[in-house]
């Protein structure tokens, strides 16, 4: 029986169709149809259930951006230690209550010379006057001095005193155990340069047995050095050990032992000072002198409220204040931050206890604060902080609308594999994370939280904090990146 036409019609569609690659051949079995992705929420918890996170507890969130939609959460209202993501929070509290445009002042003030006239260039005691600026650095000082020249200053005759009274004399938060010379653990006053931090460079000697070549920078006389390391055999092993010596009114010793192996390179390391007045009175000095202005006495510390006022320096906005501090997880001047909430709103001089109840209130009355929080200091090194996930989007969320000082906040953060402290993490992700770190090794904290582009072009807030990870902080942080890239990536 012949197909009728409509049944000749039909067969010629399967024939197309076949010819197409629409339907199966006789014969051969059709194509299997790719897996559908495993959902977001399935592949992020199996990241977090392998290697140096299983055991870990973690609290994390992930955000929409406009909608608002959760697209990810775990335990996102338990209270972590969240290392330096707590740098966010004063941020936060900084920006909203000093401006993004704030600049802290130091102030030189000088008492007549012994003529008793200025015409000459000759002043007697000179006085510098610290307003709690955290990012004064060499060239700071040096344009200071250039501007003091330029007012006719050609010599004092008596002592420069430097008075950091702006902030009380505890330089070191109790919460962060003994003082260490690292860099991080640099001391906060009122008065600092470069951080409170300089560097010493170490080079190998000629032949072993030489002692080994010390510089270090700035190359303040204030700076002591105590070289006792020595230059050793060709590929022996590097013993360097770089740390404090002896100190007093008048020096800091830099103490250097161990040996460097003779086809070794150059080491540099990082190191804080034990009185921030003190090294920045004696970098001051330095400056002074390069621009031909001589100081006949001594750098000594003390309270300087009489003499003419000679100069008024306004250093950076604190909009550029906040991006070297969140770029860099600079952590004095987050503590000198806090300090300065104290300095400004409850009482002078300005100190942690004040400062820290200034920053919650501020917080509390912007809501991004909830049950459990804890703030013991500005910069997250106290292992005593405590925020949720929650905690740490609200505030991301607010940084960033706010009108007065969203788009400094979001400036300020490390770029993902471009700058700051992430600029050498994340390649599966460049470009598409802005974000800040943590680690507080001590207590296998790791963190991560910010703002990421998702491959179909969509923006999330999200927070990943990880306390008591397994293994070595390398590990943890390379874990929490791949939990970040895979949030990011096409199809995710």
């Amino acid at each position: 029986m012949k197909p009728t036409g409509v049944g000749r019609v039909l067969a010629w569609v399967w024939v197309l169709a076949m010819l197409w690659g629409v339907a199966p051949r006789p014969g051969f079995a059709a194509p299997d149809t790719p897996p559908a992705p495993a959902p977001l929420a399935t592949r992020l918890d199996a990241l977090l259930a392998a290697g140096p996170l299983a055991e870990a507890r973690v609290g994390a969130l992930i955000v929409e951006v406009g909608s608002g939609d959760v697209l990810y959460a775990r335990h996102p209202e338990a209270p972590r230690v969240p290392a330096s993501n707590l740098k966010l929070f004063t941020a936060l509290a900084a920006l909203d209550a000093l401006g993004p445009s704030h600049r802290f002042e130091t102030v030189i003030r000088a008492d007549p010379g012994p003529g008793g006239s200025e015409s000459d260039g000759l002043v007697g005691r000179l006085g510098v006057v610290g307003g709690g600026d955290p990012a004064l650095n060499s060239e700071d000082w040096w344009r200071l001095a250039a501007d003091l020249r330029q007012r006719g200053l050609r010599r004092v005759e008596g002592d420069l005193v430097v008075d950091p009274s702006h902030f009380d004399s505890e330089y070191w938060h109790p919460d962060w155990g003994q003082p260490s010379s690292r860099a991080y653990h640099a001391p906060v006053a009122g008065l600092s340069a470069n951080y409170g931090a300089f560097f010493v460079r170490v080079t190998p000697g000629a032949s072993p047995g030489d002692a080994v070549r010390v510089e270090i920078d700035p190359p303040l006389a204030y700076l002591e050095i105590q070289n006792r390391a020595v230059t050793g055999p060709a590929g022996s092993a590097d013993s360097l050990v770089v740390g404090r010596g002896p100190a007093d009114a008048s020096s800091e010793t830099i103490a250097v032992s161990g040996g460097l192996a003779r086809d070794r390179g150059a080491r540099t390391f990082a190191r804080s000072v034990r009185d921030p007045a003190l090294y920045a009175g004696a970098l001051f000095e330095m400056q002074l002198a390069a621009l031909g202005i001589d100081v006949g006495g001594r750098v000594r510390r003390g309270e300087v409220k009489t003499g003419e006022e000679w100069l008024r320096y306004r250093g950076r906005p604190l909009s550029e204040i906040v991006g070297l501090f969140l770029k860099y997880s600079n952590n004095s001047m987050a503590e000198s931050l806090v300090k300065s909430l104290a300095a400004g709103e409850a009482s002078v001089p300005g100190n942690w206890s004040s400062g820290l109840k200034a920053m919650r209130q501020r917080l509390t009355e912007l809501g991004v604060l909830g049950p459990g929080a804890v703030l013991a200091d500005g910069s997250g090194l106290s292992p005593r902080n405590r925020v949720s996930a929650r905690m740490v989007v609200d505030a991301l969320r607010l940084g960033a609308d706010s009108f007065r000082f969203g788009p400094e906040f979001m400036a300020a953060l490390p770029l993902g594999g471009r700058d700051g402290t992430l600029e050498r993490r994340m390649p599966g992700a460049l470009d598409r994370v802005r974000a800040k770190t943590g680690l507080l090794k001590s207590h296998r904290v790791v963190a991560l939280s910010g703002f990421a582009e998702r491959a179909e072009g969509k923006t999330v807030i999200f927070s990943i904090l990880v306390n008591g990870y397994a293994g070595s902080a390398h590990a943890a942080m390379q874990a929490v990146d791949a939990w970040l890239e895979a949030l990011v990536k096409p199809g995710a």
